[in-house]
């Protein structure tokens, strides 16, 4: 199951999930994903029950979206209809007891004298610590004066007092946590350490790959039509190349030696500068370096001179680090771009119809994904793909008939290509989807039957087995396999940081957050997992000042 493919890491922001096992298969961290109208994932940090246990990837998203249409359209029960009258948990109406009540705060609002507002409100939660309307408003004067700390902590009471019932109060908290996200993560990101990711991780980004010409083993497609008659020549070369010694390194895995032989290549402008450029770009946003990388990515794309295969490459690998940065015009521009140069071009389509399945473009993302089987008819993973796309539009569609010609086509691909770990994950979350989890369980030992160093596959079925069987102690234990095989794994940490909140141990969970958040490999999916971390620092907060905490698992 591939670890992780350039575009699928534009699903870290907002909702979605991180990078992780094909276009449906990865989870975690992540920005809008297919469905990007699902509950914030902060709620999931704060509120127990199905959210969390419904699997991951896209599927997981879907629930998501589905539930919140469901829940959220009830009118008086949980829509902004309630808004008008708060109700504290005791049943009485919004004013508070004795002198508390909400005159003083109420002309101050009308006047927008926030700080005085916020004052007024001070005494009132003073007399009643669960008097809603009053740490309400607080909120959002606190709001005004951009104090996001005090705001978010008294908004997550009333999202907790209400039972997260109330859309204002979840959307004023999820505004303020993404703000703080965003402000901690442009700190944090630009003085980070790189970091190399684990070898499956590596391995996996470029199996994605078949027409890339710096991923095929020293010496095979790098030399130009003329020197392929030159073996002894190129031997020769090797001994002085940065670039083949790089390549070299990484036949060995010795994945932290490849920048620098690269920029040998480079500096000395060398035989193969072109691949070198590409090489480097591609282990620079590897380690999470994509200001490193455009420039390099760029020189590649205007070099008229040079083999169409790494211009089409560039291109390809500009187009996901632009969708990774909320950027899908430019990132349709560069697929586009890459199809017109290198029509033959397999990868082309292969991850643009990933884009287009992200952009919820699904008859689009359909086509791409035949034209990718056209050139290349044994492409698994574009047909493990092509079946995730028809599967996620007849589920949009609500069509069961398509849902199960879907289906069908899960079991063709498994049947003809057994080796191909991606089509049985995503297999797996069809079936969970489908309520299926038996044989979704079986997918996923597949999965790890074929790729036992795979932590992701071990992470989902770790949710799985929360949503099946209720079985919290099996799930962590899955999870904690996931951390002991790939320590580098931040989807891993996630997950246990949001289980451990719903538990209740909110240290462990923020421990969990910000190892996550070390391990970032954008600045949008480091803004996320700070939300995350903020959401349980907030409850923690809560939690002391007034005695609430949500119901835990």
């Amino acid at each position: 199951m591939a670890a992780s493919k350039p575009v699928e890491a534009a699903v870290v922001a907002a909702a979605a999930p991180s990078p992780g096992s094909g276009v449906g298969g990865g989870g975690g961290g992540g920005t809008a994903g297919p469905g990007t109208g699902g509950l914030p994932r902060w709620q999931l940090a704060l509120a127990v029950g199905a959210p969390l246990l419904l699997g991951a990837g896209a599927m997981y998203l879907w629930n998501r979206q589905r539930r919140r249409r469901e829940t959220g359209g009830r009118g008086d029960a949980s829509g902004l209809k309630r808004n008008s009258e708060r109700k504290t948990p005791e049943g009485r109406a919004s004013p508070a007891p004795g002198s508390g009540h909400p005159e003083g705060p109420g002309a101050h609002l009308e006047m927008q004298k926030w700080k005085e507002v916020a004052q007024d409100c001070t005494k009132a939660v003073e007399l009643n610590p669960k008097y809603v309307k009053a740490l309400f408003r607080r909120a959002k004067a606190h709001e005004k004066l951009d104090n996001k700390k005090e705001c978010l902590e008294d908004v997550t009471a009333v999202c907790i007092l209400e039972g997260f019932q109330n859309q204002q109060s979840m959307l004023l908290a999820d505004k303020v946590l993404k703000l703080l996200g965003k402000e901690k993560a442009k700190e944090k990101y630009k003085n980070r350490e790189p970091l190399m990711p684990s070898p499956q991780f590596i391995k996996s980004y470029f199996s994605s790959f078949t027409d890339d010409i710096i991923s095929q083993p020293t010496l095979k497609g790098e030399k130009s039509d003329e020197d392929k008659d030159k073996e002894g020549e190129a031997l020769e070369v090797k001994e002085n190349s940065g670039y083949l010694k790089a390549k070299q390194y990484m036949e060995e895995e010795n994945y932290d030696k490849i920048i620098s032989e690269c920029s040998k290549e480079i500096d000395a402008q060398g035989k193969y500068m072109a691949e070198a450029l590409l090489l480097r770009a591609t282990f620079y946003l590897l380690i999470g370096n994509a200001t490193a990388a455009k420039p390099d990515l760029d020189k590649v794309i205007s070099l008229k001179e040079a083999n169409v295969k790494l211009r089409a490459n560039a291109l390809i690998k500009r187009g996901s680090m632009y969708m990774q940065q909320q950027q899908p015009l430019l990132s349709t521009q560069d697929f586009n771009m890459a199809a017109d140069i290198d029509p033959q071009n397999a990868d082309v389509y292969h991850h643009r119809g990933q884009l287009k399945i992200l952009l919820d473009q699904v008859e689009e993302a359909v086509a791409d994904f035949d034209e990718c089987i056209r050139l290349r008819p044994e492409s698994a993973l574009a047909q493990a793909q092509k079946c995730f796309a028809l599967y996620r539009q007849a589920y949009t569609g609500n069509n069961s008939s398509q849902i199960q010609a879907a289906m069908k086509g899960f079991e063709e691909v498994i049947k003809k290509f057994p080796k191909c770990a991606e089509g049985y994950a995503l297999y797996a979350q069809a079936l969970t989807d489908q309520q299926q989890f038996g044989k979704a369980d079986e997918m996923y030992d597949k999965c790890i039957d074929l790729e036992p160093d795979n932590a992701t596959t071990y992470v989902h079925k770790g949710l799985l087995q929360l949503q099946w069987k209720q079985d919290l102690d099996r799930g962590l234990e899955l999870i904690s396999k996931a951390i002991e095989i790939d320590n580098k794994c931040d989807f891993a940490y996630e997950t246990m940081g949001t289980i451990e909140v719903q538990r209740g141990n909110m240290e462990k969970a923020i421990d969990m957050f910000n190892k996550a958040i070390n391990l970032a490999k954008s600045e949008m999916e480091m803004a996320h997992l700070y939300s995350l971390c903020d959401a349980a620092h907030a409850q923690t907060e809560v939690a002391k000042k007034y005695g609430l905490k949500p119901p835990t698992l």
